[in-house]
């Protein structure tokens, strides 16, 4: 990886990992974080223990029981003395009424719940904070002194509630009602430290999950009840009524919880404190993380985001991502059942997640931005549907240079130099006549797929099968060269029509030389400036085709494998054989004629007719069907009759 794309990339994780932090200290985002927590705390609570000392049982103040009692609530609170007595007949190790007795009733009635009381007991008091505009004022709300005579415990039954309502954090208090009640069998377990923010409930189900019974049962359990169903229990009087009450309505000390957003339905506040019993009692407490370790957290995640995005951005990019995200889930879920450690996931996933959008995004504008570089420096060289290919299909350009079998293509304006001698003290019309030339010619090359390497003064360099492959690259160089020698008699007649006398009009010819071989393709220059080259022997005989088409007589001269690879399409015909610098023996050349292929039985007898004229043979008498070969052929005859007559001569002297 580049030191760019480490730069970048570590600015994007950071930026990631601050956005996501903010967001985790954002009332709403921590309310979703919350919700997160109720689905994963809920999913497979631990089992509800029942049966065993220790246990917890609730009595359950319901709607059996008032319609068995027949009275109307408030009841005596004899009849409350009168379970008390009941419970601990039955073997209750502790009791705690979760009913607040703060206001005299009868001095009989008082008198009778103050007797039954003793210090197994814990009653329940409340404590609310009463905020106006002056001052803000802590009520507390307590038993009657009365009624502690008897070594009878308090407890404050008030819960520490979520912005939303829901009760997910331990009491912090030490005399809390459930921590109170507890001290009664275990004081290790009730003083459990409780810090507020990291310390949670673990809620073992909804409503009635813990065993409850009625009220009324509790009162004669001989009669209703299994025999020990209170022994060396603790047991939790108070409210809970059998039909739910729905989140929605709302009730009187009813509370949401974590299964809450399971069952849509409140837990009654006696149920409530049994969990914070059961959860302080079998030491099933949860840890949250503090918030330096969960800052720390989101900035590994984001760390591990850049992780995903090392290579550039692809598809499996998405996917690594996508394991990352879950993958903290899993994590966060995993902790909090084996360690009942609770690390919050969506901060973390989130800047994950952002990290790797953002080195994404990073990289889709760094290839938007090379795939304008490609189409303006390509632009130049091919044609506009080629450009549109590369773009889409980048991977064809392989830069820094590769071995691959091209044809390439070179044509040169005959007798330039008088004509731009000609026109010397008029070089606007120079450059005017050049680019109505070199237009057409570069047209001709861009139809046929190719590209242009350069322009040399009056010459135009292009090669076939690169950066693009094209397997019918030979085909399709030998068709846009015969679309150069069209294009230049069109511009002719264009120019004759353009003045009163058309003799005055130079005319335009050109040369063409077309060659097939390996050649090394690529970007060639310093690391500032370069150009999209070939290089290779192929390249030179290319060049000197097109020098050596005047001397042949023909305005198209093709290499031998140039000729092999389009046989079948073109029908390309034996020209002569020449010698170029660089190789040790004189080479076939070819040419194609203008309209169809030549038939091959044709071409194969003009073959033999023009390697016996060039082997010294005198004129051979000959007929064509195809009225397109003798005047050729009497064309060549010509030539190496001119030819052989120097060489005659010199004998003779």
């Amino acid at each position: 990886m580049n030191r760019r794309r480490m730069i970048d990339g570590g600015a994007a994780a950071l930026l990631a990992a601050a956005l996501a932090l903010a967001l985790s200290l954002w009332p709403p985002f921590r309310e979703i974080e919350s919700r997160i927590f109720d689905v994963l705390s809920t999913s497979w609570p631990p089992a509800v223990a029942s049966g065993g000392p220790n246990d917890t049982v609730i009595v359950a103040i319901d709607e059996p029981s008032f319609s068995e009692i027949g009275m109307r609530w408030p009841w005596p609170r004899s009849l409350h003395a009168d379970l008390v007595r009941s419970l601990r007949a039955a073997g209750a190790k502790a009791i705690g009424l979760d009913l607040i007795f703060a206001e005299p009733s009868e001095a009989d009635e008082d008198f009778a719940l103050a007797a039954s009381l003793g210090p197994d007991v814990v009653l329940a008091a409340d404590r609310s904070l009463i905020e106006t505009p002056q001052m803000s004022q802590l009520v507390r709300t307590e038993p009657l002194a009365a009624l502690l005579t008897g070594g009878a415990r308090v407890g404050f039954a008030t819960l520490p509630l979520d912005a939303d309502g829901t009760l997910r954090r331990l009491p912090a208090e030490s005399d809390a009602f459930a921590r109170a009640l507890l001290r009664i069998i275990d004081q290790s377990a009730a003083d459990r430290p409780a810090r507020a923010e990291t310390l949670l409930v673990q809620a073992l189900g909804p409503a009635r999950t813990i065993p409850t019974v009625s009220y009324y049962q509790a009162l004669d359990p001989a009669a209703f009840l299994p025999p020990d169903m209170f022994k060396d229990k603790l047991v939790l009087v108070g409210r809970s009524l059998q039909s739910a009450v729905s989140a929605e309505s709302g009730g009187p000390d009813s509370f949401a919880t974590p299964f809450t957003l399971r069952s849509g339905a409140l837990v009654p506040g006696v149920e409530v404190h049994a969990t914070i019993i059961e959860t302080l009692r079998r030491d099933l407490v949860i840890a949250a993380a503090s918030p330096a370790l969960a800052a720390a957290t989101i900035a590994f995640a984001a760390l591990l985001g850049f992780a995903c995005a090392w290579r550039p951005t692809d598809r499996w990019t998405g996917v690594l991502a996508l394991v990352l995200f879950i993958g903290l889930f899993a994590v966060s879920f995993a902790l909090l059942k084996t360690t009942r450690f609770y690390l919050p996931p969506l901060a973390p996933a989130l800047a994950g997640g952002l990290a790797t959008v953002a080195i994404g995004a990073r990289d889709l504008a760094e290839e938007r931005r090379r795939r304008r570089e490609i189409v303006k420096a390509f632009s130049l060289y091919l044609a506009p549907e080629q450009v549109k290919r590369l773009v889409a299909e980048p991977q064809a350009l392989k830069l820094g240079g590769e071995t691959r079998r091209l044809t390439i293509l070179f044509s040169d304006v005959r007798n330039f130099t008088p004509l731009a001698e000609g026109l010397k003290d008029e070089p606007e019309k120079l450059t005017l006549l050049m680019n109505r030339l070199l237009t057409p010619l570069s047209e001709a090359v861009f139809a046929q797929g190719g590209t242009i390497d350069k322009f040399i003064g009056d010459c135009i360099m292009a090669f076939w099968n690169a950066p693009i492959e094209d397997e019918q690259h030979a085909v399709h160089a030998v068709r846009a060269g015969l679309a150069m020698l069209a294009a230049v008699e069109r511009l002719n007649e264009e120019l004759r029509a353009e003045v009163a006398n058309p003799a005055e009009v130079p005319r335009l010819t050109i040369g063409v030389g077309i060659n097939t071989g390996l050649c090394v393709v690529g970007n060639f220059g310093s690391e500032k400036r370069f150009d999209y080259s070939v290089l290779g022997d192929a390249v030179n005989y290319a060049s000197r085709l097109e020098g050596a088409s005047k001397l042949c007589g023909v305005p198209l001269l093709l290499g031998a494998e140039t000729a092999r690879e389009t046989e079948t399409e073109l029908g390309p015909v034996l020209v002569d054989r020449i010698a170029v610098k660089g190789r040790s023996e004189p080479e076939l050349v070819y040419t194609v004629l203008p309209g169809p292929p030549v038939h091959p039985c044709e071409r194969a007898a003009l073959d033999r007719l023009v390697r016996a004229l060039l082997d010294g043979a005198t004129t051979v008498e000959v007929s064509f069907t195809d009225p397109r070969l003798r005047p050729f052929y009497e064309r060549i005859q010509a030539r190496e009759m001119a030819r052989q007559a120097p060489q005659a001569s010199k004998k003779e002297g």
